[in-house]
Parts: C-alpha cells; structure tokens; sequence
C-alpha cells in the first residue's frame, strides 16, 4: 500500500538521499518543488532553525516566459535538487510526487498587488493570497503545475489552489480586536474586480461584510452566525475553483503525470491544536472555494488533511470526504506523526488503521524536516 513522506528540499542536508527519507516506513517520497516564506524549527536539519523562501527549486526552462507572474528561483536550484532526487528514487523504483504552493506567494503579492484578494473595504492587506479569479494567477497556476510535472513527477501536489482565508494572509499578523468567527470570515472574502465580475451577488455580499466587520472593529460584540448573502457568496467561488483545477490538471496530464488537489480545510479547523470542531471537513471547504464532489470530477486524486487528534473525528471527516468524492478518485489522508496531533506511535497507527477503514486510499505523513527522528520512528508501525 503507498504511503508517502513529505519533504523539504531545505531539509535535505549532506546531499540527497532517497533511501534515508524511504527509510521512515514509506513507499514514495513528496518534494517541496515550489514552497512559501517560513521560519521552521528542524530538529535534524543542517541548521536547527531553518527559514525558507518564496519560489521555486528547480530552474524555469521557459515556461514562464511572456507571464506576468515569474516565480523566485530558490538559492541552489541550479544545483538541481529535484533531477538528484528523481534518479535515485527511479533507481530504487519508488514514486517521486512533486508538492507546490500555488496561490500563497508573499514575493509575488508584494510586487503585484493587484493579483492578490481584496477585502471588502477594498484593502490589499493580504499579500500572500492570490486570487484564483485573476486571469494573471491563473495563467501562472498552469504554468507552474506543467513546470513541476517537467521535473519528471508522477504527479503534482497542489496546495493552495483556492481561495485564502483572513488568518494566513501574511506572516507576521496582530489583532488585539475580537473578531468573531463571522467578522474573520468576512474579513477573508475577495471582493477584487475580478470576483465582482464573475459573481452577480457580489456588490450585496460586499456591503454586508462590510457592515458586519465594521460592527465588530467599532467595538460592537463578535457575531457567530454568518448572514446567509456572505455564505452564498462564499459558495458562489467554488466554480472558480473548481476551473482552476481543470486547467492546472490539463496542463499536468500534457506533461505525462497527473493533479493530486490537497484541500487546506482540515488546516484551517485544526492546525493549531489537533482540536477540529463543528462539521466534518468537507462540509466546510466551500469557505475556501472548494467543492470537493465537483473537484473530483476533474482530478484523479484527492488529498486531505486530517490534523486531528482524536479517531473519531479522522473516521468522520474521511467518510464525509470519501462520500463526496466517489469511489472513481484516490483519496489520500495526510497525518502529522507528532504534535499537536498524535502522541506515540500506537496512537499514529490508530489513527493511520482509522483513516483507512473510512474510506482512505492512501495515507501519507507531514513532514519529514519539522519532526524529531524518534517522532519519524513512529512511522513504520
């Protein structure tokens, strides 16, 4: 059964080494082809604090050339990390899956404002969002998934090929205000012109985020509830979405590979704790522009993640995915070994068993840099 670890090229100290990573118990390896900014405790890593970059780590070939949109070279992509890694893992005859960030680009968002959502007071206040509306991102989507498949993968890993949310716009962010979930969300709807012109409902949707924000940063008490013309509106993107994804897939498939589309929203209800409340993950995508049933009709492979600590929430978010998904596309469940998730080693494999007998394909692991070795030990069991 395939399972695979996902890695950092950063983390990859003293040279490449398939058979090291492949020794963790899994089957494949997924590389960090094109990442964001970030600063990261990496317990074995060449340095003990590692800060990456915006951009890609392989060289371009071309296949940017006339975009507006050019991703940054990473340091030492001339040295061509990704080709070291994929001849080894021929030789060992394992998959190599190639994981890029898309649309959380702070580098870009900052030279290209434009490009990036804006908010219902008409602020560009999150750089590292793209807008998956904008014909410019768009154009620079396709262009780095068919970059990625060019590095010989047997697929691409596409995180962030969405809309984002007000929480992650930029990396260093304050807020001394109660929000309230319903202002947040509000706060991370796109309203650019290119959302207005795509979504009839936008003008109504942008005045009552307005109000609703505008209550609360007034001084006014957070609401809970978001109104009903803000839901819509949300819903209203998932064609965006969903687009985007067809034109991504079609370009990867020209390049003789395929599109695995990684849904962010277990993150989004459980990255900071393991602690995921409310309804299943798949129910919620839809803030972020994702319907996982239409989505799975144009890519052949699906992944989640299942940041959660307790079994009966990965039984019941991979069930509500697995159902909305249909038999036809892979569906593949991503862990994190350690914390905040998981606590030993029989309590990764209960959860790894669980994510299995709910509908799980595959089950693969996060991440190979951010985790103690004694952590990545828990793997093979």
């Amino acid at each position: 059964m395939d399972s695979s670890l996902y890695v950092l090229v950063e983390d990859l100290h003293g040279g490449v080494d398939a058979a090291q990573i492949l020794s963790h118990g899994v089957s494949s390896i997924t590389i960090g082809a094109a990442y964001h900014r970030a600063r990261d405790v990496t317990p074995h890593g060449r340095t003990r604090v590692t800060l990456r970059h915006d951009g890609i780590h392989f060289l371009p070939d071309g296949l940017f050339d006339g975009l507006r949109l050019v991703p940054p070279v990473q340091r030492n992509a001339d040295r061509e990390p990704l080709r070291a890694l994929r001849e080894q893992t021929r030789e060992l005859d394992v998959p190599l899956h190639g994981w890029g960030v898309f649309l959380h680009n702070t580098t870009l968002g900052l030279a290209f404002p434009d490009v990036t959502q804006e908010n219902c007071f008409g602020d560009r206040a999150a750089p590292a969002d793209l807008c998956p509306s904008s014909p410019d991102v768009r154009a620079y989507a396709v262009a780095l998934g068919r970059a990625i498949a060019r590095q010989g993968m047997d697929s691409v890993v596409s995180e962030s090929l969405h809309f984002g949310t007000f929480g992650h716009g930029y990396h260093h962010e304050r807020s001394f205000v109660d929000l309230g979930p319903a202002a947040e969300f509000a706060l991370g709807l796109c309203f650019c012109p290119h959302c207005r012109a795509r979504i009839p409902s936008a003008e109504k949707a942008r005045d009552a985020a307005s109000r609703l924000a505008a209550s609360v940063l007034d001084g006014g008490p957070p609401a809970h509830e978001n109104p009903a013309v803000l839901e819509d509106y949300a819903r209203a993107r998932t064609p965006i979405v969903t687009s985007l994804a067809v034109e991504v897939a079609e370009a990867v498939a020209g390049e003789g590979s395929h599109l695995t589309f990684l849904d962010l929203t277990g993150a989004v209800k459980g990255y900071a704790d393991g602690r995921p409340t409310g309804a299943p993950a798949a129910d919620s995508a839809w803030r972020i522009g994702v319907d996982p049933a239409a989505v799975s009709e144009v890519v052949p492979s699906y992944a989640v993640l299942c940041y959660a600590h307790d079994e009966a929430r990965i039984a019941e978010d991979v069930a509500a995915y697995r159902a909305a998904l249909g038999p036809e596309t892979t569906l593949r469940a991503l862990l994190r070994p350690g914390l905040p998730d998981t606590t030993s080693a029989e309590h990764l494999a209960a959860k790894a068993k669980t994510a299995h007998t709910s509908g799980a394909d595959t089950v693969d692991y996060y991440q190979y840099g951010l985790a103690p070795l004694p952590v990545l030990a828990r793997i093979p069991h």
